[in-house]
Order: structure tokens, then sequence, then C-alpha cells
């Protein structure tokens, strides 16, 4: 069995060899306040490990992907087209497209977001 990518690239291009990842290899970006994520682009996709600091807010935003967030550990009240969902460890959300979403983190919350197709925004 081939053994973790050794290389901190997060993008392959189409119809290559996509490695597996080690997270601890992968730069760490803070695109909002309190939001430190790790990302990883596969073909159709983008992949965000998520560790958010207790308080942190989650701007009120849209955008054209579907995004899948998945609550790993802690708690996280999140608000889609003015619904109020409190998310905890084993939770998973499901945005839709160009849904109105926003929500702040009650603890320090490690999640995992799924975005189709990819975010360029994020690379």
């Amino acid at each position: 069995m081939q053994g973790y990518a050794d290389s901190t690239k997060t993008h392959f291009p189409r119809n290559s060899i996509m490695p597996a990842y080690d997270l601890a290899k992968i730069q760490t970006a803070e695109p909002m306040q309190g939001f430190q994520g790790k990302f990883i682009h596969s073909e159709f996709m983008t992949f965000v490990h998520w560790d958010i600091e207790a308080g942190a807010k989650l701007p009120v935003h849209s955008h054209p992907h579907e995004q899948v967030a998945n609550i790993i550990s802690g708690e996280f009240e999140l608000i889609i087209d003015g619904e109020t969902h409190l998310l905890k460890s084993g939770s998973v959300a499901v945005i839709p497209p160009n849904a109105v979403h926003s929500g702040k983190s009650l603890t320090k919350c490690y999640i995992i977001d799924v975005f189709h197709p990819i975010r360029e925004d994020y690379r």
C-alpha cells in the first residue's frame, strides 16, 4: 500500500492519480477570523477541515456550491434560509446551492465541509 503523499500540493489535474493526504503536511489558512482550515481539492469537490474558535462568527453569505457540513466535535449554530439549527458532534447539515446562511460556533469546533463544485475562491 502506498503511503501518504509527501507533497503539500492539494490539487491534481484531471485524470491524475490523487494520493492520500497527511493533514499535518497541509498548510493552514484563515479565510475568516477564527476559522482555520486545511483545504483539499479533488477533481470536482473541495474539502475543508476546519478548527473553529469558540465564538467565531460565520457572516451571512451564499454561494452557488452545494455544501455538506459534518460536525466532528463541538457545537455550532447554523442558520439556513432563516431556519436555525443547533449542530453537535455527529450532525450533518446539507446547505443547498445559493441558500443564504450564517452561524457561530458556540464552543471550539472541528468541522469537515464538502463543497460541490470546487470552491475556486479557496485555492
